[in-house]
C-alpha cells in the first residue's frame, strides 16, 4: 500500500511538472507573437493594399497605351505646305484606276507608263524657265540575279520597264540622290499603298523640287520601276545596266507592308550615319526605328524591298521607308485609295521632300565614302522627335549604365553580412525564382495555344484581337503572378515584403543589365532598349531610396516609382504596338507549316514579361494577391470557353476593315513525260493553296467538294512535288487541294523544245533550251541522282541555292520579248551509265488574267466563295513536267509533246 502511495505522488508530481512546462512554453509563444506583432506593424503600415496596387499598375499601362495609339494617329501636327497631298491623292487614283498591273500586262506596260510620261512631261513644261532640267529615259533591261529570299532561288527579266527622270541644276550635276518607288503591282490587287501611293508622292516631289528659285548642289534621279513585285527585278536592271546609276551616292526607297497611316524609317545604311542624321535633321514628322531595322534584316519577317538590291548589287546606302498599319488588307483588292487618308500622303510628301532637299544642298553627298563608319542607334519618342546618335557613343552609354548597375548592387554586396555572401546567395535564389516563373508561363500558356490548335479554333484572334490579349495575356499574367505569390508565401515566409520588394527589384535591373551587355557585345543597336530599362529605373530608384526607407510604399512612393518607369515603358509599348501590327497580319499569309497560335501566345508571353519586369517590385509590397488571381483566373477561363465554343470567327468582310482569308486558286493542267519523251499521263484542276494555319477548314462547310478526300500529296520523284509554284514557298504551303476540272485553254500556249546538245570531253553535258509563253514562267530543275548542275546562263553562271537538291528560275518579261534561251551543264558522275537520266525539269506558264478572261470553271468557283475570303487567282496555268535523258535529248523532234 506505501508503495502505490508513493508511485501515485511521483505520477502527480510529474504531471504538475509537465503542466508548468506547457504554461512556459505559452508564456514564451505569447511572447513571441506579441513581438513578431511588434515587428509585423510597420511592415504592414508600409505595404499597399490590393486595390491600391491594381489600379495604379492597370491606370498607369493603360495612360502609357493611350499615349501610344495617341501618337499614332495624330498623322500630322503642322505642315509647312510645300507638298501638296490633293494633286499627290489624283495621280493615286489615276494609277490605280486602270486596276492591278502586273509585269508584261498592257495596264502596267501601257496605260501605266503613258500616264507617268504624261505627267512628268507637264512638269518638264511648267518648270522649262526655272534653274533646273528634266531629263526622261525609259529603260527596258534584262537580267538575271541569284537572292537568298524564300529560301533562295534565281530570278530572270526580259525587257521590264523602268522610267528614270533627271532632275539636276541646268549647270549639271556630278552626284546624285536615287529615289524610288514601283507601280507593278500583285494580280488581283490595285496597289494603291503597294506602291501606288508612293510613286504619286514621288510625281508631287518632282514637281515641287523642280519648280524651286534656288537651283540644287546635287542632282537627283526618280526612278518609277515597274517589276518590284516580281521579287526586285526592275531595279536590279536599273542600278546593274543603267548608264546613270553610277552617279548615284545614296537612295531613298518608298514602299510598304500596310495601308495608310504613319511611314516608317524601318532600315538604313549598311553603316553610313549621315543619312540617319539627315532624316533627324530634315523629316518635318519623324518616325523611326532601329530595332525595326535589325528585326527586318534578321530574316524572321517573309518580305523584302528594293533596298536589297541597292544595296548588295549597287553598293550604295540608303534609306527604306514603308507604310506598316493594317496589313491585313496588303496585296488584296481591299488595297484601294480610299483607305489611304491624305493625311498619310501629305506625312509622306512632307518627309520626302525635305529630307531629299537636304540631302541635295549636302555636302555628304559629294563624298559619301568619307563618311562611311559605323552605325546609327535611332528611335522616335511618340513621333514628336528623333534620338539619334553614332553607336560607338551607344556603347559608351551602355557600358556606363552597366558600370552604374555594377556600383549600386555592389555597394548592397559590401553593406550586407557575412561580407555579401548571404545577399549574393540571396540574388541567385530570386533571380532563380524569375527565371523559373519565365519558363513555366512561357510553358502554359503555349500548352494553351496548343489545346486552342487542336480544338480547331487557330486564328480565332485574326479579327478580334483583344480576345487573344485576354486569352494569352491573363494566362501569362496569372502564373507570373501566382509563381511569386507562392514564393513568397511558402518560399519567403519569414522575409518581410518590403525587404522582397528590393531583392526583385534588384533581380530586375540584374537581367535587363545582362541583355544589355549581351546586345552590346554583340554589336546590335537595339541594345538601347535595355540600357533605358536599365537608367530609368535605377535613377528614379536612387532619388527615392530615402523616402521608402521611412514610409515603405507610400501612394507618393508608388505613383513616382511608376513616372520614373514612364519613358522606357512607353517606348516598350511602342515597340509592343509595332511588332503585334507587323506579325498578327504575316501569320494570316504564312502557310499551312507554322501554328500561328504559338508564335502569336509565345509574342504575348514575351511582352506580358518584358512589362512585368519592374512590376514585381509591387507583387511584393502588395499585402494579398488573391483576387487579382481570382480576376485573371475568371477572365480566362470564360475566354477559353468562349474560343472553345467557336463564338469568334477568325475573318472577316467588314468593309469597314476586312480580314480577308487568302486562298491561291489556280486553274492548271498537267502534262508528265517518261524518260523516253512520250506522255506517261496528263490531268487538269483547280489547284486551291490557303496561306494560313486554318487550310481549308472554315471553307469546306461552304463548298463541300473541298475537303480532305482531294488533298494533294507530294509527289517526291517530280521537282517541286509536281505542282506549278509561282515562287519557292513549297515549304511553307504543304497542304494543298486538287479539284478536278476540265483542262485549260490558254491563249498563247508554252512552247519548249530543246535547241542543242554538247557533251564535253571532261564529261559533263551542256544543255541548250528555248521556252516562249506568257510574262510568268516558273522552270524547276532537279539534277538526278549520279549527276550535278554545275553551269548554266543564270547570273554569274554558278547555280545557287539548291533547295533539297532542287533549283527554283522565276522568270518574267514585259511586252514584245523574245523567247526566252537558257542553257544548263551537267556533270556526270564517274560512275554513272551514259543511258542514267540526267536531270528533271518542269515548266509552269502563269497566265494573270481579270474577271473577264477567267476560265469557266475557276470563275464558277470563285464566285462559290463566301464574302471574308480573298481567292487570289490566276486564269490559267499549263505545266510540263519530265525527266529528261541526254540520249533522247539529241533528238529534239522528239520532245514535241513536251510543251
Amino acid at each position: 500500500m506505501d508503495r502505490d502511495s508513493t508511485v501515485r505522488r511521483i505520477r502527480a508530481q510529474q504531471y504538475q511538472n509537465q503542466q508548468q512546462i506547457q504554461l512556459d512554453f505559452r508564456d514564451e509563444a505569447a511572447a513571441l507573437n506579441g513581438l513578431r506583432k511588434r515587428k509585423l506593424k510597420p511592415e504592414v503600415s508600409g505595404l499597399l493594399g490590393e486595390s491600391s496596387a491594381v489600379l495604379l499598375l492597370l491606370g498607369f499601362v493603360i495612360l502609357l497605351w493611350v499615349l501610344v495609339l495617341l501618337s499614332l494617329q495624330q498623322l500630322i501636327i503642322s505642315s509647312p505646305g510645300h507638298f501638296n497631298a490633293l494633286r499627290a491623292r489624283k495621280h493615286l487614283e489615276q494609277i490605280t484606276s486602270v486596276g492591278p498591273r502586273t509585269v508584261g500586262s498592257p495596264e502596267n506596260e501601257i496605260k501605266t507608263v503613258n500616264y507617268l510620261l504624261d505627267q512628268i512631261e507637264q512638269i518638264r513644261t511648267e518648270s522649262r524657265t526655272g534653274p533646273h532640267s528634266i531629263t526622261v529615259d525609259v529603260q527596258r533591261p534584262t537580267g538575271s540575279f541569284s537572292i537568298d529570299f524564300l529560301g533562295g532561288f534565281t530570278s530572270y527579266y526580259d525587257r521590264v520597264t523602268n522610267i528614270a527622270v533627271k532632275l539636276e541644276p541646268k549647270t549639271t550635276a556630278q552626284h546624285f540622290m536615287l529615289a524610288n518607288c514601283h507601280f507593278d503591282s500583285v494580280a488581283n490587287s490595285p496597289g494603291a499603298s503597294d506602291d501606288a501611293v508612293s510613286c504619286s508622292v514621288m510625281l508631287e516631289v518632282l514637281h515641287s523640287l523642280a519648280n524651286l528659285s534656288t537651283p540644287l548642289t546635287h542632282g537627283v534621279i526618280f526612278l518609277f520601276n515597274g517589276a518590284e513585285e516580281n521579287i526586285l527585278q526592275a531595279s536590279h536592271g536599273f542600278i546593274t545596266q543603267h548608264a546613270w546609276a553610277q552617279q548615284v551616292r545614296a537612295f531613298i526607297n518608298l514602299e510598304a507592308a500596310g495601308v495608310g497611316g504613319k511611314e516608317v524609317v524601318f532600315q538604313t545604311g549598311p553603316e553610313n550615319p549621315w543619312l540617319v542624321q539627315a532624316y533627324v535633321r530634315a523629316a518635318v514628322h519623324p518616325f523611326a526605328s532601329v530595332v525595326g531595322q535589325e528585326v527586318f534584316q534578321s530574316g524572321v519577317i517573309p518580305s523584302d524591298t528594293d533596298f536589297r538590291i541597292y544595296r548588295d548589287f549597287g553598293n550604295i546606302p540608303g534609306i527604306d521607308l514603308a507604310f506598316i498599319e493594317n496589313g491585313f488588307i496588303y496585296h488584296t483588292k481591299y488595297d484601294t485609295p480610299e483607305r489611304i487618308h491624305t493625311d498619310s500622303i501629305q506625312r509622306a510628301g512632307d518627309n520626302i521632300l525635305s529630307v531629299l532637299t537636304h540631302l541635295l544642298m549636302s555636302e555628304q553627298l559629294a563624298d559619301s565614302s568619307a563618311y562611311r563608319h559605323g552605325n546609327m542607334v535611332f528611335f522616335d519618342l511618340l513621333g514628336v522627335t528623333v534620338v539619334a546618335y553614332p553607336a560607338r557613343v551607344g556603347t559608351i552609354i551602355n557600358l556606363l549604365a552597366a558600370v552604374a548597375t555594377v556600383i549600386y548592387l555592389g555597394k548592397k554586396y559590401m553593406i550586407s553580412s557575412n561580407a555579401g555572401g548571404r545577399y549574393l546567395r540571396d540574388l541567385a535564389c530570386a533571380v532563380c525564382v524569375c527565371v523559373l516563373s519565365w519558363f513555366v508561363t512561357l510553358l502554359t500558356v503555349l500548352i494553351v495555344a496548343l489545346l486552342v490548335t487542336l480544338a480547331g479554333r487557330s486564328m480565332f484572334w485574326y479579327t478580334h484581337f483583344y480576345a487573344a490579349v485576354c486569352l494569352y495575356g491573363s494566362a501569362a499574367t496569372g502564373k507570373i503572378l501566382l509563381i511569386h505569390t507562392l514564393a513568397k508565401n511558402l518560399y519567403y515566409g519569414g522575409v518581410s515584403g518590403v525587404d522582397l520588394s528590393e531583392r526583385f527589384f534588384d533581380v530586375s535591373l540584374l537581367l535587363w543589365c545582362s541583355a544589355l551587355l549581351f546586345l552590346t557585345q554583340r554589336g546590335l543597336c537595339s541594345a538601347y532598349v535595355p540600357m533605358m530599362m536599365v537608367v530609368f529605373p535605377l535613377a528614379s530608384k536612387l532619388l527615392l531610396t530615402k523616402h521608402f526607407r521611412a514610409r515603405g510604399a507610400s501612394l507618393q512612393y508608388s505613383v513616382l516609382y511608376l513616372m520614373g518607369l514612364a519613358v522606357p515603358y512607353v517606348h516598350i509599348m511602342f515597340l509592343i504596338w509595332v511588332v503585334f501590327e507587323i506579325f498578327t497580319p504575316i501569320l494570316g499569309r504564312s502557310g499551312t507549316e507554322i501554328p500561328p497560335d504559338v508564335v502569336l501566345a509565345s509574342l504575348i508571353t514575351l511582352a506580358t514579361v518584358t512589362l512585368s519586369s519592374y512590376f514585381m517590385h509591387f507583387i511584393y509590397l502588395s499585402r494579398s494577391t488573391k483576387r487579382i488571381l481570382a480576376g485573371l483566373g475568371s477572365v480566362f477561363t470564360l475566354m477559353f470557353v468562349l474560343v472553345c465554343c467557336g463564338l469568334f470567327f477568325p475573318y472577316s468582310a467588314d468593309p469597314s476593315s476586312p480580314r480577308p482569308k487568302r486562298v491561291f486558286v489556280q486553274h492548271s493542267t498537267r502534262v508528265f513525260h517518261a524518260p523516253d519523251g512520250s506522255v506517261e499521263r496528263s490531268d487538269s484542276g483547280l489547284w486551291i493553296n490557303s496561306l494560313d494555319y486554318s487550310g481549308m477548314q472554315h471553307i469546306t462547310p461552304l463548298i463541300p467538294q473541298i475537303n480532305d478526300s482531294i488533298r494533294s500529296r507530294c509527289s517526291e520523284q517530280l521537282p517541286y512535288c509536281g505542282f506549278p509554284w509561282f515562287l519557292p514557298v513549297k515549304f511553307l504551303v504543304k497542304k494543298n487541294w486538287y479539284l478536278p476540272a476540265p483542262p485549260v485553254s490558254p491563249q498563247a500556249p508554252l512552247e519548249f523544245q530543246l535547241l542543242s546538245r554538247q557533251e564535253n570531253e571532261w564529261g559533263s553535258v551542256r544543255m541548250s533550251f528555248q521556252a516562249k509563253g506568257p510574262s510568268h514562267m516558273s522552270l524547276y530543275v532537279r539534277p538526278e541522282a549520279g549527276a550535278s548542275l554545275i553551269g548554266w546562263s543564270f547570273g554569274d553562271g554558278t547555280p545557287r541555292f539548291d533547295l533539297s537538291g532542287e533549283y527554283f528560275i522565276f522568270y518574267s518579261h514585259g511586252l514584245d520579248a523574245p523567247a526566252w534561251s537558257f542553257w544548263f551543264e551537267i556533270q556526270r558522275s564517274s560512275d554513272a551509265s551514259p543511258d542514267e537520266d540526267l536531270i528533271s525539269m518542269a515548266v509552269s506558264s502563269h497566265y494573270f488574267s481579270g474577271p473577264d478572261r477567267r476560265s469557266e470553271p475557276l470563275e464558277a468557283l470563285l464566285k462559290r466563295f463566301p464574302a471574308w475570303a480573298f481567292p487570289s487567282s490566276w486564269c490559267e496555268i499549263w505545266t510540263d513536267i519530265g525527266v529528261l535523258d541526254g540520249e533522247i535529248l539529241l533528238h529534239s523532234d522528239r520532245l514535241g509533246a513536251f510543251r
